[in-house]
This record gives structure tokens, sequence and C-alpha cells, in this order.
């Protein structure tokens, strides 16, 4: 293996908060976006991925202002998606900040504006997310307006499609590992990976180093993002004033929670974890 394997810590954002929750429901808050970013940046971060998590139900993303701000301190990609509709609204999170824009349910309904963006901003920048759920025929289907919608299409032939059509990468959600820690869909990834000849972002069910070392060698993914492992770490080890927060629901900061299905683990000890296993990565 010589290709780099990127680190991506994933932001799900709803208002001012990061939240994070369990198959892509009852999301919890953890905390602020800036302070999240800044830390995970210090700590060795690849890239980072910002998702507006509620901006396809009102149609539109409000990250603009966390995008602007967070690109001034941080310099590493920043990817950003939810609620872009159009190529306008492309451009004007890539104007804020964002190196790259992620789209998934205007991909869907309308596969030829993943060429027209491709076009106009260059496939590098065009990310295609593919959030899925396996049937109980094996079959994996898409979903949109995170994980909320059943589409009905084969995931693994939208991918392809995805990728003919001028996607640069692709970011690929479980929805049944989403947040579990219980480790990725690795049949899934590779099915996937293995199919297409533009990078694979692995997301979805993190809960220990050896996952994500899993997910690389045997789903061939070439770049791994998480959220609840590396949130739970953070909060754990850090003083984060619940009481701080406008809105949501905060219970599980104010008690300092973690979950017994995770690993206390941050970015450097999972690379260490990558750099043992002979997997390429940048310490």
């Amino acid at each position: 293996m010589s290709k780099t394997i990127r680190v991506i810590p994933r932001l799900d954002i709803k208002g001012p908060n990061v939240v994070k929750g369990i198959h892509l429901e009852g999301l919890r808050v953890m905390g602020k976006p800036s302070e999240f970013a800044r830390h995970y940046y210090n700590e060795g971060a690849d890239e980072l991925l910002f998702m507006d998590v509620v901006a396809s139900l009102y149609e539109r993303n409000s990250l603009h202002s966390i995008i602007s701000e967070t690109a001034k301190s941080i310099f590493i990609p920043i990817t950003v998606g939810g609620g872009l509709r159009t190529l306008d609204d492309m451009s004007a999170v890539l104007r804020a900040g964002a190196d790259k824009v992620c789209i998934n349910t205007v991909a869907i309904k309308n596969p030829d504006i993943i060429k027209q963006a491709s076009l106009k901003f260059g496939s590098s920048t065009i990310v295609v997310a593919i959030e899925t759920s396996r049937e109980k025929n094996g079959q994996y289907l898409a979903y949109t307006d995170n994980g909320r919608e059943h589409t009905g299409i084969d995931a693994i032939k939208w991918a392809i499609r995805a990728a003919e059509s001028g996607a640069g990468e692709l970011i690929i959600t479980s929805v049944d590992k989403e947040g579990t820690g219980e480790g990725y869909d690795i049949e899934l990834i590779r099915q996937i990976a293995d199919i297409v000849d533009i990078p694979v972002v692995a997301h979805g069910g993190a809960g220990t180093a050896f996952h994500i070392v899993d997910v690389i060698r045997e789903g061939h993914a070439d770049a791994v993002s998480m959220a609840s492992i590396l949130h739970y770490d953070y909060i754990a080890n850090n003083e984060i004033d619940a009481h701080s927060h406008e809105e949501g629901n905060v219970e599980f900061l104010k008690n300092k929670r973690t979950s017994k299905n995770f690993d206390t683990c941050n970015i450097a000890a999972i690379k260490k974890q990558m750099a043992e296993s002979l997997i390429p990565c940048r310490i």
C-alpha cells in the first residue's frame, strides 16, 4: 500500500452546535464547532468534514459563518455539505472558505448536477455522499436527507453512476453502523472501492483504532471519516461548558458521559495504530 490514507473528523452541525446521534438520529449536543475544529486540526487531522444535518429540511445550508471563521485559522482542506441545491449554493460555501462541497439529496434528484458542478468547479471539488442501509436480501439502498428518506435506489449502482458523472470522491455512510461503535460495514466499502476509480471515504461505525485499520486493509478505503470516537475522547478530556449552548439536548454534556461502545481514542492514537499496521499516513 503506497497511497497516504487520510483521517477526516466529521462535524455534524445543527444550529450553533456540533451534534451526534446513532443511526443519524437522536442528536445530542457535543459542543462548539470552532473548538472541535481547532482541536482536531492541532491533533493532526488531514481534512475536516462539516455537515449541516438539518439543512435538507429547510433547503438551505447555514454553515457559511462557521466555515468562514474556521478557515481563518485552520489550514487543511474543509469539505462542507448539507442543503446545497444549486451551483450558486456550492459557490457560496466555497467563497466562505470551503475547499470541497458534498452533495447527496440534490445529486439523487438531479444526477446531471454532478457533471455541471465538476465542470464549473473541478471534479476534485465535488464530493458525493451516499447514505445507505442494507436490506434483508443483502441489497444496499440509498437514503437522502441525513438518512431520513428512502429512495429505493441501489447504492452500489448509484456509486458507479456518481463516479462516472464527474464526482471527485465518494463518502459512504452505513446508516446501520453509524454512531454504534461496532465497526465499519467493510463489505459495503469494499464493494464500492473496488468498482469505482475515484477515492472512497469510509464513514459510520468506528469504535476503535482497529476498526479503522480493518476498513482500510479489508475495505480498501482511501480515507476514513469518524465522529463519535473522537468527540467522546474530546469531551472526556476537556472542559466544555454545557450551559453555554443555546439549544438542543445538553444532558449528555452536563453529565460528561462517554459511551461503553467506544475506546478513548484521539487522532494521534489512530495514526499510531495505522503506522504500526504499516498503513501510510501523515504523522
